[in-house]
């Protein structure tokens, strides 16, 4: 772990450690997990918190899973979005996608994850569907209690090392655990 320190978030700038835990918790294998220091993709990891460590979790790749793992990732193939997955507004309410305008005097607007997931593919084209993946520093809080993940999204046709198929692969799995989240 220590050639990946991406894979090591920091939760000291969190008011609300704990609330930041559960909620990243809630996207174990549910988000890929992209690495820029190693240009490495993971699908398949678990999110620990060290005992010794409260205000750090880890990402941990499965060790088990090398097809689960794709290599040769180049960082100029993950951008920014500006998008965010923010918490419902109460226990049990589904997860919300805070979109960002550009114009106006309203800067972003909130709406159901999966209504906003749908609103952003309709404005690209169909064989090149939003891909999000997270990062290190995507975990933030929105306000002093509010945990929020910024979301990067994944260009597969900057990826050349990768074959179709494992192209294909990474956009299928992206796609079916998003269609997952509430």
């Amino acid at each position: 772990m220590e050639e990946n320190r991406d894979l090591v978030w920091d939760l000291d700038q969190f008011s609300e450690r704990e609330r930041a835990h559960e909620f990243v918790m809630g996207f174990e294998n549910r988000l890929c997990v992209f690495s820029f220091s190693v240009n490495q993709l993971y699908t398949n990891y678990n999110i620990f918190v060290p005992r010794e460590e409260n205000r750090k979790i880890v990402i941990l790749p499965n060790p088990y899973a090398h097809h689960d793992t794709f290599n040769n990732v180049p960082e100029a193939a993950v951008f920014p979005t500006g998008l965010h997955i923010v918490p419902g507004k109460g226990p049990g309410q589904p997860l919300l996608l805070s979109i960002p305008f550009k114009s106006g005097k309203t800067k972003h607007r909130l709406v159901p994850l999966q209504v906003g997931l749908r609103l952003v593919n309709q404005q690209r084209p169909p064989e090149k569907p939003f891909l999000p993946v997270l990062m290190k520093g995507d975990l933030r809080e929105m306000n002093a209690s509010t945990p929020c993940l910024h979301l990067n999204a994944i260009n597969l046709d900057r990826v050349p090392d990768l074959s179709s198929l494992d192209k294909a692969g990474v956009q299928r799995v992206i796609l079916a655990r998003l269609a997952e989240l509430k």
